[in-house]
């Protein structure tokens, strides 16, 4: 199926990065072949070239950042108006930046990892419930997705409609659309995603800071590591919305106005570039192995790719896999927007992939499987979220 004239594949690549970098050459990267893409409800077609996955998913564009041996290695993005500076809404790619924010407050004494979170919030606080006597919901149950929250995701809102501010969302009021966050099981006893979590992270941050959430992760996480294309913006701003991709779905169609409105911000309101996005996991990889001068401590980063209250994440992101197989993942998926990254912190080795369609988690996966067996990585188990 051929959903573009003559079904062309663009290729931008940013030539000052990929030289300082090392890295290959991107028109003949072996990520480009042999694709085995797995289309909903269809048998998977193996032995696919990068511009038949593009058709046949009906993708306008992907955006890839390749990590190997701690620096970038290849950054492109192929597909119709594809540029390496185009943004991508990151969907719940985010909530790994909301996370790293929310441990330098940790670290800076601002925010305790393991305290009630209810004697740290000042503007918002979380109902009472017999879930919580004897079992606190605290920051580390939160960013591990074991804090007894509900509320899972979002799904965004449409340009021209009015948005909720933090606490109706946070109590499911007009003209917030979404469920209230509340306790739904006790803190600390199992694994259950929730996005609804992360905004009360979003609520602990502003709290502690006394500063407007997007002011914060600029501050202490994207500006220190030149992540100068990356903002917590909804809706962008005029003078960023020519370096957009636009929205589509599963069909091709592009969303309406280009993209949903994601006032839910800390859960899922970034947008960045894979490059980015790579520049922090490498830093968080460097911290891991022990590395000084990074954003976290040694300890920290550490904690964020170790398994939390015996569930599968860790400190903002899921954890697979143990000594060189260790790997800390994350998939987003905002309406429009899919992606994922994820980085082996003892190798030095990952990937950031971008798309902006609903079919973007299909061929992200493709991508990263091919990358695996391109770059040679450690044995790679299921992708979770």
């Amino acid at each position: 199926m051929l959903h573009r004239l003559a079904a062309v594949l663009l290729l931008i690549c940013g030539p000052a990065l990929l030289a300082a970098a090392q890295t290959s050459e991107c028109g003949r990267s072996a990520i480009e072949h042999e694709l085995e893409i797995r289309p909903p409800n269809e048998e998977p077609t193996p032995h696919l070239s990068l511009a038949d996955a593009l058709d046949i998913l009906a993708i306008p564009s992907v955006s890839i950042a390749v990590i190997e041996r701690n620096e970038l290695r290849l950054v492109c993005a192929f597909g119709h108006d594809a540029s390496v500076d185009s943004l991508y809404q990151a969907a719940s790619m985010s909530k790994l930046v909301t996370a790293v924010t929310a441990l330098r407050l940790v670290e800076q004494g601002r925010l305790s990892l393991d305290a009630d979170i209810d004697t740290e919030l000042r503007t918002w606080h979380l109902p009472a419930s017999d879930l919580t006597k004897d079992h606190a919901v605290t920051l580390r149950g939160l960013l591990s997705m074991t804090g007894g929250i509900g509320v899972p995701g979002f799904s965004g809102y449409e340009p021209g409609d009015v948005l909720p501010s933090l606490n109706q969302i946070l109590d499911g009021a007009p003209p917030a659309h979404s469920p209230p966050v509340r306790v739904e099981y006790v803190p600390g006893s199992r694994y259950a995603y929730s996005g609804g979590g992360y905004e009360i992270v979003q609520a602990l941050i502003q709290d502690a800071s006394g500063e407007p959430f997007v002011a914060v992760p600029d501050d202490l996480v994207l500006k220190p590591l030149g992540m100068a294309s990356s903002l917590f913006a909804q809706p962008l701003p005029p003078d960023r919305l020519a370096h957009a991709a636009m929205g589509h779905h599963g069909d091709g169609d592009a969303l309406p106005g280009g993209s949903r409105l994601i006032p839910e911000i800390a859960a899922g309101g970034l947008w960045s570039t894979p490059s980015d996005l790579a520049r922090l996991l490498i830093d968080l990889a460097a911290s891991y192995r022990g590395e000084q001068g990074h954003l976290l401590k040694p300890a920290t980063a550490q904690a964020m790719f170790a398994h939390q209250n015996g569930g599968s994440y860790g400190l903002g992101g899921a954890i697979v896999g143990s000594g060189h197989s260790l790997v800390l993942m994350k998939r987003g998926q905002n309406v429009g927007f899919q992606g994922y990254l994820l980085i082996y912190p003892e190798t030095g080795q990952g990937i950031v992939v971008m798309t902006d369609s609903d079919h973007g988690t299909t061929l992200a996966e493709a991508l990263i499987r091919r990358a695996a067996a391109v770059y040679r990585w450690p044995p790679l188990d299921d992708l979770a979220d």
